[in-house]
């Protein structure tokens, strides 16, 4: 059951990717033909593959759930699959309501990054922790990661709107933020490949360690030791020293992960602007010169409008009635918590701002590419970097 579970995550993952390839066909062909986008033939192959590789996710799924005997969305790898499986499934329900393609294009991208990511982390089925034994398990986490799902939506569509709207030919502060975003994409790209590299190579490192509880631990690194853990002391021989130790409430390992992330993307990212010779932003530029701008920043805000109270029910609501039954509490300030409370209070103040200051346009747009980066920072820096009482998410 569980190498069938495999098997079709990956047969999904191929198809977003030609999926993505027909996506970028679509929007070509549309420049030699008067099809409207409801007929364009690589747009419909494009939606077809993309829903025949949802399916095979579902699959995964389901397959995953009954090997497991709990709903996946116990660990990293778990949650960021079902996540990236969200992301694919709002988009297919947006598409349906909008018909534009090239949504996708932007969309399933930011998809295959994710469900890439995810495949970096152990995939080995294990019991739950006690904490973790309950059917609110399936219901918290599960519409967190669907409300997190229809919001980034919302960051494909200001995608487009921002490198339709920015001017490439001078340099200024929305150029240069605009391709942060694309280096932090990047960057991701560049978490999957160090990954890939010190793990086909089998490299490790185990250190002695002092956590924050002043009991002695051991940690094993799959990567050369930048960042060390608190007190550590290098067990293996001839082993990366680490240059830095980092304090006990930071996960030391995983924030060495992270480094050599950013390291790898700058490179990546320095290739890529190699290549091309231009902004990545401006590359993508001619990409979007058809589309309407009022159109994506509707699809922007009616994304956020269904994504955020789907949000505040899964990450809010059901979390602090879970956090009740497990620790006698409804909030305890941990490191998630307040990350998840930071996304409400956000989006909050994005619908304020857009129905009662008239914040539509660029300002909605780069709004919503805001709050994708604050979603993306509780998922990536606050699940692997700090420690806390849902470190075991990790």
């Amino acid at each position: 059951m569980v190498t069938i579970s495999s098997n079709l995550l990956f047969i999904s993952f191929i198809l977003y990717l030609v999926a993505t390839l027909f996506y970028g066909g679509s929007i070509k062909s549309k420049k030699h033909s008067s099809e409207k986008e409801g007929t364009n033939r690589w747009g419909q192959i494009a939606v077809l593959l993309t829903i025949i590789g949802f399916v095979s996710q579902l699959g995964y799924f389901i397959t995953r759930w009954i090997a497991a005997g709990h709903a996946p969305v116990s660990n990293m790898f778990e949650f960021t699959t079902f996540f990236g499986m969200a992301l694919v499934g709002a988009f297919i329900v947006i598409y349906f309501i909008y018909r534009t393609t090239l949504l996708g294009l932007f969309t399933m991208p930011v998809a295959l990054l994710v469900i890439a990511y995810a495949s970096m982390f152990p995939k080995d089925i294990s019991p739950l922790i006690p904490a973790l034994q309950s059917y609110w398990l399936h219901i918290h986490v599960t519409t967190a990661a669907i409300g997190e799902a229809i919001l980034s939506i919302s960051f494909a569509a200001g995608l487009i709107y921002l490198v339709k709207a920015i001017d490439q030919t001078k340099s200024s502060k929305q150029t240069f933020w605009l391709e942060m975003v694309m280096f932090a994409l990047v960057a991701v790209l560049g978490f999957v490949t160090v990954s890939s590299i010190f793990s086909g190579t089998g490299y490790h490192e185990k250190f002695n360690w002092i956590d924050k509880h002043d009991n002695a631990q051991v940690v094993e690194y799959t990567m050369p030791s930048i960042s060390g853990p608190h007190k550590g002391e290098l067990l293996t021989k001839d082993g990366f020293k680490p240059l830095f130790e980092v304090p006990a409430f930071i996960n030391a390992k995983k924030l060495n992960t992270v480094i050599w992330s950013i390291m790898a993307g700058l490179v990546i990212y320095g290739l890529i602007r190699l290549i091309l010779r231009k902004r990545i932003a401006a590359a993508l530029k001619p990409i979007v010169k058809n589309i309407k701008l009022d159109f994506v920043d509707e699809i922007s805000y009616r994304s956020v409008l269904i994504g955020f109270p789907v949000f505040t029910l899964g990450a809010l609501i059901f979390a602090m009635i879970w956090a009740q039954m497990a620790w006698s509490r409804f909030w305890g300030w941990d490191p998630k918590e307040v990350w998840a409370l930071i996304t409400f209070l956000f989006y909050a103040a994005f619908l304020h701002l857009r129905l009662s200051k008239g914040w539509h346009g660029e300002k909605s747009a780069w709004l919503a590419v805001i709050g994708f980066v604050i979603i993306m920072f509780n998922l990536v820096a606050v699940n692997l970097v700090i420690a806390g009482l849902h470190s075991y998410a990790g």
